[in-house]
C-alpha cells in the first residue's frame, strides 16, 4: 500500500491520500469537532430518555431538530476543512478524481 502525502508547507491540515485515506486536522479545528459531537451525543442519550420516559411527541421533536441542526453544523466545519485543504491540495498535485469524489458527497449531504 504506497502512500501519498500531499505537501504542506506550514500547515497543519493536510490530506494522505491512499487506500486508507486521512486528513491531519489542527489541533483547533480536532478539539471543536469533537466538543460538537460530545454535546450531540448527549442530546442523542437526552432524546432516547425522553423516550423512555414517553414524553410529549413535540418537545422530542424539538430535540431532534437541535440535534439535526448541530450534525448539520459539524459537516459545514468537515466540509469547509476539506475543501480549503484537501481539495485544493490535490487538484494541485493533478488528482482531479477527487473532485468528482466531492460533487458524490455533496449530492448525499443534500
Amino acid at each position: 500500500m504506497s502512500q501519498k502525502r500531499n505537501h504542506c508547507e506550514d500547515k497543519d491540515e493536510c490530506c494522505t491520500a491512499s487506500e486508507n485515506k486521512q486528513t491531519a486536522r489542527s489541533l483547533k479545528l480536532r478539539q471543536s469537532l469533537i466538543s460538537r459531537l460530545n454535546r450531540i451525543e448527549g442530546q442523542v442519550r437526552g432524546i432516547k430518555g425522553m423516550i423512555e420516559k414517553d414524553t410529549y411527541c413535540d418537545d422530542i421533536l424539538h430535540q431532534i431538530s437541535a440535534v439535526q441542526s448541530a450534525m448539520k453544523s459539524v459537516s459545514r466545519l468537515v466540509l469547509e476543512n476539506h475543501m480549503r485543504n484537501c481539495l485544493i491540495e490535490r487538484v494541485q498535485s493533478g488528482e482531479t478524481e477527487i473532485v468528482d469524489e466531492l460533487l458524490d458527497t455533496i449530492e448525499k449531504m443534500l
